[in-house]
């Protein structure tokens, strides 16, 4: 907050969103009420090193320390505040004086206090612990609160993609014998999954704003949310600009795919052994960082969507319904779900990890990708950065003008001259399917290869687990009329128009 944004806050004065404590030596008692109260409401900014008309009290300097500790280790406490909900106090000088401002998210959660529930309004906090009415009130908000639960009934099975729901049916029966979504029709499953939901308070009955998103005709998943889009951006030469980009106004599948092969076109992907087993590092963490970026957004805000690939680092930018304030470590993080019915598709999908692990791995294997933890910054915009190795960009990177980085020293020149070996008979294989499906044999005589070789089997393998290709005959892997076809995320690699 900027000296001149808190001057004004403070001669607007106190009211349901704003609070000043004086806490000149040490904090006071009842500012964990204020915070509890926030939380519960709508949220709401704490200032303190202030009186109650806004004048400036300050903090003293010697104070200043200890009393953002205390803050810190009591909000992680949850026999003071519960669920606990870490935040960071910022320090700002107005008047030649220190104060600290606490910005509040409105929570998803209930919290408490010393056991006690507090709440606000515009005289300040109270506390509704034994008044059945409003506790019931404050929890009924609180479970009806994710806005992906709307329910639009005038949205009929018509509107939706069947072949997107039929991809999710393919996927989890690959994933799992038995999956309880593998025979359910489309309106079953949609139920199963909470995508089709019935209010019981108001009677409306119909497709959820998830069920939209996921499976909406690209029409319907504008006409829900006008403002939806993701924008991919290549910013390396042209950094006011970009230097190729992809706006994306889909379905949330499809952008997946989307965001996934402009990962893909313009990531490199370095040699890494996890044991004896080659893993793809950059698989496993973008993956990672594109659900989140489809999964945890507040669908209700403007702010567009944005997955910025500079010469260093990518960034990733969504607009958030913060449970807390501050950067997210894997060590003290406690999740909480955004849009669980959406995260719940994913996971099946095997798209997205549970809450929570997929934090822990992102750190594990961005560290060993980029050299560098990744920084998860949790407020009303959720950023995320990755920072990228010193590799080369991948030939179709380079079409952009990209100039290539020299050779990283971790993989011997045989290992690097079999990677791009790799890489070069998997755009052959993509290049011949252009045209249409065709099977092995056939992809063998239009490559001018002398049989199925391993390497072959490897490039073919490699693309059906990115999503780049699939099999016609998807429940049928090893048939003899097996053929392999570009899906919209190959067409999309290659920059082909459906």
């Amino acid at each position: 907050m900027t000296p001149d944004h808190l001057a004004e806050l403070l001669r607007g004065g106190e009211g349901l969103t704003v609070e000043f404590k004086r806490a000149r030596a040490a904090l006071n008692r009842d500012i964990y009420e204020t915070i509890c109260a926030f939380l519960n409401q709508r949220g709401g900014t704490l200032v303190l090193g202030a009186a109650d008309d806004g004048t400036v009290t300050g903090i003293a300097p010697e104070a200043l320390v200890q009393m953002r500790k205390d803050l810190a280790n009591t909000l992680h406490n949850p026999q003071k505040i519960n669920p606990p909900m870490p935040l960071v106090p910022e320090p700002v000088e107005l008047d030649g004086q220190t104060l600290l401002v606490l910005s509040v998210p409105e929570s998803s959660q209930v919290h408490s206090c010393n056991q006690r529930i507090y709440s606000r309004n515009e005289d300040g906090d109270f506390d509704i612990t034994g008044h059945g009415q409003l506790l019931a009130e404050l929890y009924l908000r609180k479970q009806v609160g994710y806005s992906e639960n709307r329910i639009f009934p005038q949205i009929r099975l018509t509107d939706l993609r069947s072949d997107l729901i039929e991809r999710v049916r393919r996927n989890v029966r690959l994933q799992r014998a038995g999956h309880p979504w593998a025979e359910l029709d489309d309106l079953e499953l949609l139920k199963s999954a909470r995508l089709y939901q019935r209010d019981y308070q108001t009677g409306a009955e119909g497709i959820s704003m998830a069920g939209a998103l996921l499976f909406g005709r690209d029409e319907v998943v504008l006409g829900v949310v006008p403002h939806h889009r993701t924008d991919a951006l290549l910013r390396v030469q042209d950094l006011d600009r970009y230097d190729d980009r992809d706006d994306i106004r889909t379905n949330l599948l499809e952008s997946y795919d989307r965001l996934m092969a402009f990962v893909n076109k313009h990531i490199a992907d370095p040699f890494y052994l996890e044991g004896s087993r080659r893993v793809s590092l950059r698989d496993r963490i973008f993956r990672e960082v594109v659900a989140n970026l489809l999964i945890h957004r507040e669908y209700l805000n403007p702010f567009p969507a944005k997955l910025i690939i500079q010469r260093d680092r990518v960034v990733t930018e969504n607009s958030n319904n913060p449970h807390g304030l501050g950067l997210l470590r894997p060590d003290d993080f406690a999740p909480s779900p955004k849009n669980p019915a959406i995260a719940r598709v994913f996971r099946e999908m095997q798209w997205a990890e549970e809450l929570g692990s997929g934090v822990r791995n992102l750190f594990k294997y961005a560290r060993a990708f980029g050299g560098h933890d990744p920084i998860l910054n949790e407020a009303s915009i959720f950023r995320v950065t990755v920072m990228l190795p010193t590799l080369p960009m991948s030939a179709t990177a380079s079409q952009t003008g990209v100039k290539p980085q020299p050779e990283s020293g971790a993989e011997s020149g045989a290992e690097s001259g079999a990677e791009s070996g790799a890489e070069s008979q998997a755009r052959r294989v993509l290049g011949a399917l252009v045209d249409g499906p065709r099977s092995k044999a056939e992809l063998v005589s239009r490559l001018a290869l002398p049989s199925v070789s391993g390497a072959l089997n490897r490039s073919m393998r490699s693309l059906l687990d990115a999503g780049l290709i699939e099999y016609t005959l998807p429940d049928k892997p090893n048939s003899r009329l097996q053929q392999y076809r570009l899906t919209a995320a190959g067409r999309a690699h290659l920059n082909l128009q459906d």
